[in-house]
C-alpha cells in the first residue's frame, strides 16, 4: 500500500493506537479524519462525532466525512473496548453485550457504511483491527477475545467477497501496546507505541499489502496453535484470573 497522501478516516482515532496512526498518516502527507464519541481538536486533525454502537451515528459520520472528503480511500475501524469479566457472575453479561456491540458489530457498521463508497471508486482500502488475544485468548477478557476472533473471521469473509473490486482488505493484529505510561506500568512487556507504529507502517507500505499486519511481538499469539505452544500460553495467561474477587 502507498501510505503517502492518502485520505483516511479512522473510526476510534482520538486516542491510543488510532491516534498514533492518524499522526503517522498525516505526517506522510495524508488528509486524516478521526471519529470518536468526544470529538474535538486533536493535533489539528479533522474530527467527527461517532458512536459505533449506534447505526444512526455511524451513518451521520459517514455522510459528514464523504461530503467534505469525497476522495476518501482508506477506512480504519479502530473503535473498541477492552473489559474484564468474571464468568462465574451472571452479571458479566452486560459487559459482554457492550463488548460485542462495540468491537464486532461496531466494526461491521463502519464497514457497511463505507463499502458502497469504496466500491463505487473501484479502489481503496479497509483496515480492520483484531488482536493477538483473538488468536490466543486472555481468559480475564473472555468476550473481548471472542469479539476480536469474530473481527478476524469477518475480515477474511469481507476480503473474499470484495476480491476483484479493487478494494483491499487488511487486518491489523496488535499485541499489547503501551499507549500511556500507566499502560506500561501495568504491563511492562507491552510494546512502546512508537516502536509498534514503526513496524506497522513498514508492513503497510509493502506491495502487495499483507492480508494481516503482524509485528514481531504478536507472532507468538498468531501462531501458537501451529507452533504447539497454545495450551501452555493460555495456562500462563489464566494466572491473571487470580485478580478477580474471591479467587
Amino acid at each position: 500500500m502507498d501510505i503517502k497522501n492518502r485520505t483516511v478516516f479512522i473510526a476510534g482515532g482520538t486516542s491510543g493506537i488510532g491516534l498514533g496512526l492518524a499522526r503517522r498518516f498525516a505526517a506522510a502527507g495524508g488528509t486524516v479524519i478521526v471519529g470518536g464519541r468526544r470529538p474535538g481538536s486533536v493535533d489539528g486533525l479533522s474530527t467527527v462525532e461517532l458512536d459505533v454502537t449506534e447505526a444512526d451515528s455511524v451513518r451521520r459520520a459517514r455522510d459528514t466525512v464523504l461530503e467534505s472528503h469525497p476522495d476518501l480511500d482508506l477506512v480504519i475501524t479502530m473503535s473498541g473496548v477492552q473489559l474484564t469479566e468474571d464468568l462465574r457472575d451472571p452479571g458479566h453479561f452486560a459487559t459482554a453485550e457492550t463488548t460485542v456491540q462495540t468491537n464486532l458489530l461496531g466494526t461491521i457498521r463502519v464497514l457497511d457504511a463505507f463499502t458502497p463508497h469504496l466500491l463505487a471508486r473501484g479502489a481503496g482500502t479497509f483496515v480492520t483491527v483484531s488482536s493477538g488475544i483473538g488468536f490466543l485468548p486472555f481468559p480475564l477478557m473472555a468476550t473481548y477475545a471472542a469479539s476480536k476472533a469474530g473481527v478476524h473471521a469477518y475480515t477474511e469473509a469481507l476480503r473474499a467477497q470484495l476480491a476483484g473490486t479493487g478494494v483491499e482488505v487488511t487486518e491489523l493484529v496488535p499485541p499489547a501496546v503501551a499507549t500511556t505510561p500507566e499502560h506500561k506500568r501495568l504491563n511492562p512487556r507491552a510494546l512502546d507505541l512508537d516502536a509498534y507504529l514503526d513496524e506497522v507502517l513498514e508492513l503497510l507500505g509493502q506491495d502487495p499489502t499483507p492480508d494481516e499486519i503482524l509485528v514481531q511481538g504478536v507472532l507468538q499469539h498468531r501462531w501458537a496453535e501451529r507452533d504447539g505452544t497454545y495450551a501452555d500460553l493460555v495456562a500462563q495467561r489464566s494466572q491473571a484470573l487470580e485478580t478477580l474477587p474471591g479467587r
